[in-house]
């Protein structure tokens, strides 16, 4: 596989100040604990890669970062409790991520598990997780538009969630009706909340 650090090293300079910190330091500890492992860019979002597998991702948004681990153990108490994209929570600092010994741990469980051909734990432990209120706003723009009324009944629950969360952590009257309209012209185009990240 050909390395990609040189688009990673693009990707981490074009984030937030908050968040290069952060990827900086998982990249630096992914590096240090595996060795071996190389960089790619997946989803529009870094991966390092470990015998052709995927170990470990990081990704930046607007308000935090995010880790995840392709072979890993259930979510962490910080993923439970904020959701977020990954396996650790909505990082803002530093300071939110386990130890540098937690994480090296947790790299080496995920290698271990690819060094013996198991499959990512996700596949095992997919299941349908409880359903968000739709905000009455997004239901009513949605069946003023036909279009996206047809695709939003043939969304699977996971994509009807992420835009139900988006709509829902919204601070500001404001915020909500510009996420609604935005939703709409997504849904209308069959796509997701997620839709840049998802694989083409």
């Amino acid at each position: 596989m050909i390395d990609e650090s040189a688009k990673v090293d693009a990707y981490i300079a074009a984030q937030a100040d908050f968040a290069r910190p952060i990827l900086n330091h998982f990249r630096a500890l992914v590096h240090a604990a595996q060795p071996d492992a190389t960089e790619a860019m997946k989803w529009s979002f870094p991966h390092f890669v470990y015998k052709d597998k995927n170990l470990a991702s990081m990704a930046a948004f607007k308000g935090h970062a995010a880790i995840g681990f392709w072979y890993s153990e259930d979510e962490t108490p910080a993923r439970a409790q904020q959701g977020g994209m990954g396996h650790l929570g909505k990082i803002s600092s530093i300071a939110d991520l386990p130890s540098d010994d937690e994480l090296r741990a947790m790299l080496a469980r995920a290698a271990a598990m690819i060094d013996a051909g198991a499959k990512p734990q996700w596949m095992d432990r997919r299941q349908p997780r409880a359903a968000l209120p739709i905000h009455p706003a997004l239901t009513t723009a949605i069946q003023a538009n036909p279009d996206a009324a047809a695709f939003w009944s043939a969304f699977p629950p996971g994509k009807i969630r992420d835009y139900a969360e988006w709509i829902g952590e919204a601070k500001t009257d404001i915020t909500r009706d510009r996420r609604i309209a935005q939703a709409v012209e997504w849904i209308a185009e069959g796509k997701g909340r997620n839709w840049k990240y998802e694989k083409r």
